[in-house]
C-alpha cells in the first residue's frame, strides 16, 4: 500500500458502537445523579408525621336466634268410652254374736284354822326378832354413849388437873415472893389478872379485886411482876395468855 492510499484511508465507526458508548455515559450520569440525591436525602432530617388515632365504637354483637322448633303433630283425640254401670248393691244382712258371758271367779276359799295359826305364829316370831334387835341396838347406842361421856369426863378431869398443877406452879413461885405487911388482919383476898407470852415472860399485871389492905395489894403485885419469866405448862394446849390469880395471906 502506499502513503497517499494510507492517508486517505480513515477508519468509520459503526453505528452499534456509538450506541453502547452513548448508553454507558448515560448509565454513568445516572449512577452520579442518584449517589448525590441518595447522600443529601440522609442529610436532612425526616419531617414529623402526626397520625390521630380514632377508637371506633363497639359494635352490638348480634346474637343469632335459633329458629323456633317445628310444633309437634296434633294427636289424636282418644275416644271416651262410657263407663260400665256400677253393680246393684248387695244387701246387707245383720249378723249379731251372741255375747258370752264372762268366766265368773271361783269363791275363794276358806282358810282353815292351822293355816292362820301358822301365819299368826310366823308373824309374832318376826315381831319378837325386830324387837330383839331393836332392843340390843338401843343397848349398845347407850353403852357407847356412856363409854363416850365416861371418856369425856376422864380427859376433862385429866386437863383439869393439868390445868391445877400448872396455876399451882405459877402461884408457888409468886407466894414465894411476896413479903407479907406486919399489919395484915384476917385472910383477906386480893385477884389479879396477868397477861403473859408463851414463854412465860409477864406483860401486865392489874389489881382486879382488892383485898381491902393497900399493903398486902401492893406486895403481891411486886411479887407477881418479880416472878416473871411465869413457869411454863408440861403440855403446849393448857398454855393460857391470860390468867386470874387468887391470894389470901394465910393459905399454903
Amino acid at each position: 500500500m502506499s502513503a497517499a492510499t494510507a492517508l486517505s484511508y480513515t477508519e468509520v465507526p459503526s453505528p452499534g458502537k456509538r450506541a453502547s458508548m452513548f448508553l454507558a455515559i448515560a448509565v454513568h450520569a445516572l449512577l452520579l445523579g442518584f449517589l448525590f440525591y441518595g447522600i443529601r436525602w440522609q442529610t436532612q432530617r425526616p419531617a414529623a408525621i402526626e397520625v390521630e388515632l380514632v377508637v371506633a365504637a363497639p359494635q352490638p354483637i348480634q346474637v343469632e336466634t335459633p329458629p323456633p322448633p317445628p310444633l309437634p303433630e296434633p294427636k289424636p283425640e282418644p275416644k271416651i268410652e262410657p263407663e260400665p254401670a256400677p253393680p246393684p248393691p248387695k244387701p246387707e244382712i245383720a249378723i249379731k254374736e251372741k255375747v258370752k258371758p264372762k268366766p265368773v271367779p271361783p269363791k275363794p276359799k276358806p282358810r282353815s284354822d292351822l293355816y292362820k295359826k301358822q301365819v299368826e305364829q310366823q308373824a309374832e316370831q318376826e315381831w319378837k326378832q325386830n324387837a330383839e334387835r331393836n332392843a340390843e341396838e338401843q343397848a349398845r347406842a347407850v353403852a357407847t354413849a356412856e363409854l363416850s361421856q365416861l371418856k369425856a369426863a376422864q380427859a376433862a378431869a385429866t386437863r383439869s388437873k393439868a390445868i391445877a398443877d400448872y396455876i399451882g406452879k405459877i402461884r408457888g413461885k409468886i407466894k414465894g415472893n411476896i413479903v407479907l405487911p406486919i399489919d395484915v388482919r384476917g385472910n383477906p383476898e386480893a385477884i389479879f389478872d396477868v397477861v403473859q407470852l408463851p414463854s412465860g415472860e409477864i406483860l401486865s399485871v392489874r389489881l382486879k379485886k382488892s383485898s381491902g389492905h393497900a399493903a398486902y395489894d401492893t406486895a403481891v403485885e411486886r411479887a407477881i411482876l418479880k416472878s416473871s419469866p411465869l413457869p411454863r405448862p408440861g403440855q403446849g394446849d393448857l398454855f393460857s395468855r391470860e390468867l386470874e390469880l387468887r391470894f389470901r395471906p394465910k393459905e399454903e
